[in-house]
């Protein structure tokens, strides 16, 4: 089989971590991949917050209702923030998002994308409101996601080729 599938088929969403703390050397490995996708028109418009303080990683925990309690033991989390001045920020930072997740499973760390934009908060706010005010980025940037990274206290099992859903393939 081929190398990238079977990357891409090993990485799992991780929601249990052990609370280690992420080496600064993988985690800067992880945004480098973030930075290594293509943009539309050239226009890069993602912008990476990573944040390691206990402290701060355990009031992100309350970000999103019910889907981002595993902060309180990750070791690290990758806020990504986009440019609306750019139509395709969207796009554009969902391929960052993809990319830092699959660099975080071949290091051997878990992750899980905990969705932000047009989400709210367990305080009844927007996740982007929450977050801004914690984290304090400025008001031209947007939420996108967060991306939960730590070390995994159980990694799930691989996907396989035959258990792909393919029935969602348009076939000519």
């Amino acid at each position: 089989m081929n190398d990238l599938l079977e990357i891409m088929l090993h990485r799992r969403s991780v929601r249990q971590f052990t609370g280690e703390a992420v080496p600064a050397e993988q985690l800067e490995v992880i945004l480098q991949a973030g930075c290594a996708v293509p943009s539309s028109r050239g226009s890069y418009p993602w912008r990476f917050l990573p944040v390691t303080d206990r402290d701060l990683l355990a009031r992100m925990s309350h970000c999103r209702k019910g889907a981002a309690g595993m902060l309180k033991k990750a070791g690290a989390a990758i806020v990504v923030l986009g440019d609306d001045r750019f139509d395709a920020w969207v796009e554009d930072c969902s391929l960052a998002l993809g990319n830092m997740h699959l660099m975080a499973d071949y290091l051997g760390l878990g992750s899980c994308w905990i969705q932000g934009r047009m989400r709210e908060a367990e305080d009844g706010r927007s996740t982007e409101a929450y977050l801004r005010e914690l984290l304090g980025f400025p008001a031209e940037l947007k939420l996108e996601a967060v991306l939960a990274v730590g070390i995994a206290e159980h990694h799930p099992e691989p996907y396989t080729t035959a258990g792909l859903k393919t029935d969602h393939i348009i076939r000519r």
